[in-house]
């Protein structure tokens, strides 16, 4: 009998923490960015080109998690048949924790035995396991560690449907994701929709990343003979699969370095992707055709690799990621028209094959998979669980299990107080009853034409890029109001519009918010002297706040005044002192103004950055740097310079074949 549950789950956690409230105006790093895609043909380049964004506002960053965990118990919604048995947290993006096979007790996916934030998401803050959901734009979604609405939704024959979704403010379209286990079913079945509200194209994104345990006899097979190669040199390879350069690649714990694999599945095929074990065993994804992209992703087994590895759950334990997505690799975006919606089916379950077919010749290895996934779930049995979705899709919750947030709310008063009932759907209700502190201050401006007054040392609680809020801004007089109109006119692109905002919000009433504004915006233009100056006044009205000290570290050094940089880690409190990233500015200072015994110090007590960022070198920059400078008074055969310690080595070295 198929069932759908809450429960608790009780996980060694390290808190996600509240949201850092400086917004996010220009990107940083992005080991998305393509250098080089000549080995791509034209639909590719064009692809890749669609979409990109500048900026994840109007989301703010997650970065003020630590690296201390404590038990605490997560809210898990259960699925299960006497089959399978599927554990979803709503709160983390509904992502699915664990599935288990239970006639043989085995689990299919990566559980990871911790929850541990780490730097790899679009808003910083991403955990490692199971089955992540995401959309928006290129990278783990910007709300892998948000709450989902979450409700249970039933199928014509009474099989309870587990029921995620959110409005996604990047892009302002709705993601529904429907997940049920029918009684007879081998397989967990995931019906997911985009649907465009707008009555514009928008550029769309969806991958299903998927962790699996990695080991010495695990293969990935696809059906495919090529795939797209991308590694951290952000260079797309066009390459032959399953040997490379003389190395299998889909036995990930053969390769050194950390890469992407996209399969190249020709046209017409089904589209599937499995990890099997020395037993032939192991978990299969399939889907309907509109999600055609297969990927493998690995970290390598170098030591920077192995080290994020650890980094992101347990010494000794190891993951690799198969995942299905909607375009061919996940460098680009796809257009959904005007009022459109996108629907497909995926299906995930135990495989299983003659072991020693699965891992020997590639086409035979490939055959032997594609018939036990038949075997597992035909075809036909997808497209049906497709079109029969029609009759249910758009069926009411019949109960709420675990609210989302109220961004969805406060975009169906603002569209119906235009005469858009766009976001008034049955499946997918925002009630009002979401709606919090952080639309407090939008919901004012839409129905009294102003924004609350607030003091300025209080921080911003959110912020609005829709061109759509320009209006209810353009008469704005209070430094807020300023505020936030020098932030959209920013995300439009009009600096000079943004900079004379954030200069009058300061004039109006001196605030940190508008001088951080004016200093970000002068480092992006490359005015560092102006940016200092900026960063500076804000710090002094708001000195206790650590991603702004983090940020003004960060500026000073650039600026050539290490000094500088010293003397304000000097006079920080002790709590702001002991910092990760904190050290590491400092030892980064010391390095550049010559106390070398300071640098050194501070890298031999240890400097642990909970939010050192995927592809991030800066660690093993500086132990290098430091060694480096300390040998200059030795001879040069004398020389020698030790090991990078293993906690410093982040480095992701790129394919180099």
């Amino acid at each position: 009998m198929s069932e759908l549950r809450m429960a608790g789950l009780v996980i060694p956690t390290a808190e996600t923490g509240p949201a850092n409230p400086l917004p996010p105006l220009f990107t940083g790093q992005d080991t998305h960015a393509v250098a080089d895609a000549s080995d791509a043909d034209e639909e590719m380049r064009r692809n890749i080109g669609y979409g990109r964004l500048t900026s994840v506002l109007p989301y703010t960053m997650q970065d003020r998690y630590g690296r201390a965990r404590t038990p605490r118990e997560h809210r898990v919604a259960v699925l299960e048949n006497s089959t399978l048995r599927a554990t979803f947290l709503p709160e983390t993006g509904g992502r699915l924790w664990s599935l288990v096979h239970k006639p043989t007790d085995r689990e299919l996916l990566f559980r990871n035995p911790v929850f541990q934030p780490a730097n790899l998401a679009l808003r910083n803050a991403w955990v490692a396991g199971g089955v992540e959901w995401n959309t928006g734009t290129i990278g783990h979604a910007p709300t892998t560690c948000a709450p989902l609405h979450t409700v249970r939704a039933e199928r014509p024959d009474g099989t309870p449907v587990l029921r995620m979704y959110e409005f996604e403010r990047l892009r302002r379209v709705i993601f529904q994701i429907d997940v049920s286990l029918p009684d007879d079913s081998d397989v967990l079945l995931v019906h997911v929709r985009l649907i465009n509200p707008n009555s514009h194209e928008v550029p769309v994104y969806w991958w299903s990343n998927i962790a699996v345990a990695e080991a010495p006899d695990v293969r990935v097979l696809a059906p495919a003979d090529n795939a797209w190669q991308f590694s951290y040199d952000h260079v797309v390879r066009r390459i032959r699969v399953p040997e490379y350069d003389g190395l299998d690649r889909t036995r990930t714990t053969r390769a050194q370095e950390a890469a992407d694999y996209f399969f190249e599945i020709p046209p017409g095929k089904r589209p599937w992707i499995a990890a099997l074990d020395g037993q032939g065993q192991g978990l299969a994804q399939t889907s309907t055709r509109r999600l055609g992209g297969r990927k493998l992703f690995l970290w390598g087994r170098h030591a920077g690799g192995r080290r994020w590895q650890e980094w992101l759950s347990e010494p000794g334990l190891s993951y690799l990621e198969i995942q299905a997505g909607l375009a061919r690799t996940q460098l680009e975006h796809l257009p959904l028209p005007a009022g459109a919606e996108w629907s497909w089916v995926e299906a995930y379950g135990l495989l299983s094959a003659d072991p020693a077919t699965v891992h020997g010749e590639w086409a035979g290895a490939r055959a032997a998979a594609e018939a036990g996934l038949a075997s597992l779930i035909a075809p036909d049995r997808l497209d049906a669980e497709l079109t029969a979705a029609s009759e249910w899709v758009d069926s009411p919750p019949l109960e709420v299990l675990s609210d989302g947030s109220g961004w969805g709310a406060l975009e169906r008063l603002r569209r119906t107080a235009s005469g858009d009932d766009s976001l008034a759907r049955a499946a997918t209700p925002f009630p009002d009853s979401t709606l919090g502190p952080e639309q407090e201050p939008w919901l004012a401006l839409l129905g009294e034409g102003t924004m609350p007054a607030t003091l300025p040392g209080t921080p911003p609680v959110s912020y609005e890029t829709d061109p759509a809020w320009a209006p209810h801004l353009a008469d704005a007089q209070d430094w807020l109001g300023l505020l936030h109109q020098g932030v959209l006119h920013s995300a439009q692109g009009d600096f000079a519009l943004a900079e004379a905002a954030w200069s009058r919000s300061a004039a109006v009433t001196p605030n940190a918010w508008a001088h951080r504004n004016l200093g970000a915006l002068a480092d992006h233009r490359g005015d560092l002297k102006a940016a200092v100056d900026s960063y500076l006044q804000a710090h002094e009205l708001t000195p206790h706040l650590l991603p702004l000290v983090h940020e003004l570290l960060d500026v000073l050094i650039r600026a050539g005044l290490p000094s500088l940089a010293l003397t304000v880690t000097e006079l920080l409190g002790s709590e702001q002192r002991a910092d990760g990233r904190v050290r590491l500015l400092e030892a980064r200072a010391a390095l550049d103004a010559g106390e070398l015994a300071r640098c050194g110090a501070l890298l031999d007590e240890g400097i642990e950055v909970a939010t050192i960022r995927e592809g991030e070198t800066s660690l093993g920059d500086l132990w290098h740097a430091y060694q480096s400078r300390s040998a200059e008074d030795t001879a040069p055969e004398r020389r020698a310079t030790p090991p990078i310690p293993r906690a410093y080595d982040f480095t992701l070295r790129p394919v180099t074949d």
